[in-house]
């Protein structure tokens, strides 16, 4: 999977990597939406059936409790060791290939709004089903720099300066 995505990414920027996954998702009618509003019953379902299928792509997950506008409920999925972050070591594979796209998918097209938080450091992942996601630009993924462990990212650590700031394939 990693190498496919790397190929995907080659010669694409970031907004074109995140166009052709999203070009890989299922065509959602209009009517979908209109017969399955969001609800918190909604969201924790996904959350609930989430371990059951995404577990081989990465990795174990447990659903726990987790406050949405002032709402507690069951809709945060936490992925222990996100094995595509940990297998890549890119901060752009993560951000363009998986997180940008799936939030888009789910609360665009399915009106089910889901909010992604990678932790780089540690390469665990929150999902919260029910949280409507910042806008890319606002989300602190965006300021992210290139993983050390990343085979095409640019100099990190102190000695890399202000260009180690953020990540040169988020663009």
């Amino acid at each position: 999977m990693v190498e496919v995505s790397r190929a995907l990414m080659k010669g694409r920027t970031a907004a074109q990597q995140r166009a052709a996954v999203i070009s890989g998702f299922p065509s959602v009618p209009a009517w979908f939406r209109r017969a399955f509003p969001y609800t918190k019953w909604g969201a924790e379902l996904n959350a609930r059936i989430t371990p059951a299928f995404f577990t081989w792509l990465v990795g174990p997950m447990e659903t726990t409790e987790v406050e949405v506008d002032g709402v507690k409920q069951q809709s945060r999925v936490f992925i222990k060791r996100c094995r595509y972050l940990a297998e890549s070591g890119c901060t752009a594979m993560c951000v363009n290939l998986c997180k940008a796209p799936t939030q888009s998918f789910f609360t665009e097209q399915l009106g089910m709004p889901v909010t992604m938080n990678p932790n780089f450091e540690d390469y665990s992942c929150e999902m919260i089903f029910g949280q409507v996601p910042p806008p890319l630009s606002e989300d602190p993924v965006s300021r992210q720099s290139c993983l050390a462990a990343c085979p095409t990212g640019a100099p990190v650590g102190p000695e890399a300066g202000e260009a180690a700031v953020r990540c040169h394939k988020l663009d």
